[in-house]
């Protein structure tokens, strides 16, 4: 008599349910942009408000330093100093950073408010102006095989320039619509440059320590990206963020994230290949051309702008973040997979 006992057959692989599938997703998932939206669906529900916002105000502040002061321990003086001799792939990192991107931003000003209302398209305007990623750049240099070297100094000298670019800029571009005051020049200087400064000045003694310790010192600089996410929406809610933005701009502003990005990509591979620069130098400068930091991009937000408009201000860096890692993350690859050296047949 057969047994009841079904048995799959053999070659036919039977399907694995939804928990493994359910897992791999969740692998595939940052966990830096996990948090970032669980610090903005915390912030919907439950914002800080009243004495306890003061208090949060000065948390910020002190999050926004050490952010900035462990950018300065980090990074090498020597590799700053570097950035002047390879004078011509570092300029042009700058000028797709600083010049083509903006223009970019200054385009998608002309999109009518019925598409997409005018905070958030000043948003757009404002991630255009922010300095390049640095480790992920790096990380993308290094998987597409190309310069990591030149990547280093050209993410690091983006990040260092845009603590004064990024400041300028949006005080032409942006100042009259933002209420940008000569004063948020000083609070750059004195909440940014000066803790990244003051970072340079103990790197001798504290450099080994962060690298030694480089889990709990990404931990903190990430968290505190966080919390001031957090406390940018926090305020937003308060101020009615969610009753000026819909699911409807939310979706606007991938598709224009996207468009952006495609831009972006598209401009920068073609100025590497019409100057001339070797391959591993155009991976330098598609990767880190095309990128715009959310790490950078969200303590200036908070200094830069009022605590009313920070929220709508971070929204499309958020937004773009994403999307620029998935993918910048697919054309590593296959760079990285065209540069591998053929197999030699004997």
């Amino acid at each position: 008599m057969a047994s009841s006992t079904s048995h799959p057959r053999p070659g036919i692989e039977r399907p694995k349910g939804f928990g493994p599938w359910l897992m791999s997703v969740l692998k595939r998932i940052d966990p830096f942009l996990a948090a970032l939206i669980g610090a903005v669906v915390l912030a919907s529900f439950f914002p800080v408000r009243g004495q306890a916002a003061e208090a949060f105000d000065v948390l910020v502040v002190v999050a926004v330093a050490w952010l900035f002061f462990l950018y300065g321990v980090r990074l090498k003086t020597s590799e700053a100093i570097a950035a002047l001799k390879d004078w011509r792939l570092h300029s042009v990192v700058l000028a797709c950073t600083y010049v083509l991107f903006p223009l970019v931003g200054l385009a998608c000003m002309l999109i009518p408010d019925a598409i997409l209302p005018h905070e958030l398209k000043l948003g757009v305007l404002f991630m255009t102006l922010l300095p390049s990623t640095v480790q992920s750049s790096i990380a993308f240099v290094s998987i597409a095989r190309g310069n990591v070297a030149g990547a280093v100094v050209a993410a690091s000298f983006s990040n260092l320039a845009g603590v004064i670019i990024t400041p300028l800029l949006v005080a032409g571009l942006m100042g009259a619509q933002v209420g940008f005051s000569a004063s948020a020049i000083g609070k750059i200087a004195l909440q940014l440059l000066l803790p990244f400064v003051l970072g340079q000045l103990v790197r001798r003694w504290l450099a080994d320590w962060v690298i030694r310790h480089r889990r709990l010192t990404t931990f903190t600089d990430r968290g505190s990206v966080v919390l001031v996410v957090y406390s940018a929406f926090s305020r937003g809610v308060v101020d009615g963020i969610w009753t000026k933005v819909s699911v409807g701009n939310v979706v606007t502003l991938l598709i224009l994230s996207a468009i952006v990005l495609a831009l972006m990509l598209g401009a920068s591979n073609i100025v590497g290949k019409k100057m001339g620069f070797s391959r591993a130098d155009q991976a330098v400068i598609l990767m880190c051309g095309s990128k715009k930091s959310l790490a950078t991009g969200v303590p200036m937000a908070t200094v830069l702008f009022s605590a009313a408009t920070v929220g709508m201000m971070v929204l499309p860096i958020m937004i773009f973040h994403q999307l620029q890692l998935i993918v910048c993350a697919v054309i590593a690859r296959r760079l990285g997979a065209r540069a591998e050296p053929q197999p030699v047949t004997v």
